[in-house]
């Protein structure tokens, strides 16, 4: 088992650190995410917590990985998707959702298993991979421009035409209440974490995670690859901002602005935001295969990249948990990665 800690000098940018104004009310609650839970249990996986033995990941303490690429759809977002059509009313035009791929997997799982018709908007960007998924699942898929935004866009447009329900990948309140189930049930597997690392792309995922547990003594850090940080800029800035989006992980990470909602959860209750290179995504996806055969996305293994990269340094016996959170990997994509040239500790 891969012991080694690596690290990218000279490319990490420092945290965005924020200092939560206490006491605050969020716009989701405990209650609120238990509600849901309750509501989706019946059509999601309750994927599990793999604790890893101490030191291998270069960290003395323990590690908690939430396996959640174990996911229907290959990802935590049918939980947010199921939450949505639970609790709306689905009119005749069915769903429409903006997604870079994961979402609209999700969202087409989550119709097909309720009976309501779906259409994907998606940009060029998307993995092809991807894109079979969710047309396997039943969803009719549009290609829109090219990128999120583009597709998102299209999608507003097509809803206003035809009434659809729209269902978006992270700034909703049925959106972040269903994915912050992730948090749930990682408190029940894995009790007493001192922090948890989450990756960003629109901000959904670690806005239910830190609604879950503000307030608790449990430190929620986002991880943000240095070409797509709209969360960290927006922070930064002070309310939400534009950013451009370029990066290996841009197809589910690469929301070019999080939205108010998103924003104010995230300043109020997420510790800060940390980045990383795309060359430490590459091998924290290299590392996750290589030493437990875990095949992942450039997205989903973005957490652990801040672990082995240092970005995100831990205290002695820290007791950390990663969040692997998309599974929708092109095979053959996975297999070049795993014989490229071992160049990503060039800027040591």
């Amino acid at each position: 088992m891969g012991k080694r800690r690596a690290r990218v000098r000279g490319l990490l940018q420092p945290p965005v650190s924020i200092q939560p104004l206490l006491p605050v009310t969020l716009p989701v609650s405990r209650d609120d995410i238990r509600a849901a839970h309750e509501r989706i249990r019946p059509y999601i996986r309750r994927t599990p917590a793999w604790r890893l033995p101490d030191g291998a990941l270069g960290h003395d303490g323990p590690v908690s990985l939430k396996l959640e690429l174990l996911q229907h759809a290959g990802s935590f977002k049918p939980r947010g998707a199921f939450n949505t059509l639970l609790t709306q009313r689905v009119p005749e035009a069915g769903v429409a959702a903006a997604s870079g791929g994961n979402h609209g997997a999700a969202v087409a799982y989550a119709a097909s298993r309720l009976g309501v018709p779906a259409r994907i908007f998606v940009p060029e960007i998307s993995s092809p991979a991807k894109v079979e998924i969710i047309r396997r699942l039943g969803a009719e898929v549009v290609i829109q421009g090219l990128r999120y935004a583009d597709a998102l866009q299209a999608c507003a447009a097509y809803i206003e035409q035809t009434g659809a329900l729209s269902i978006h990948a992270y700034d909703a309140l049925s959106t972040i209440q269903g994915q912050g189930t992730v948090a749930l049930e990682w408190e029940e597997e894995e009790p007493g974490l001192d922090t948890v690392l989450v990756a960003v792309g629109g901000g959904g995922l670690i806005s239910g995670i830190a609604s879950w547990w503000a307030g608790r003594g449990v430190k929620v850090v986002g991880v943000e690859p240095e070409g797509s940080r709209a969360l960290h800029a927006s922070l930064e800035a002070g309310h939400p901002v534009d950013v451009a989006v370029e990066s290996i992980a841009a197809d589910s990470l690469g929301a070019r602005n999080t939205g108010g909602l998103v924003f104010s959860i995230a300043r109020a209750a997420v510790d800060h935001v940390a980045l990383v290179s795309d060359a430490a995504i590459r091998e924290a996806q290299r590392t996750l295969w290589r030493d437990w055969r875990i095949a992942s996305e450039p997205g989903g293994a973005t957490a652990l990249s801040a672990l082995l990269s240092g970005a995100y340094r831990p205290r002695p016996g820290e007791r950390v948990g990663v969040l692997l959170c998309g599974g929708n990997v092109e095979l053959s994509k996975l297999a070049e990665l795993l014989h490229l040239p071992d160049t990503w500790q060039a800027g040591k």
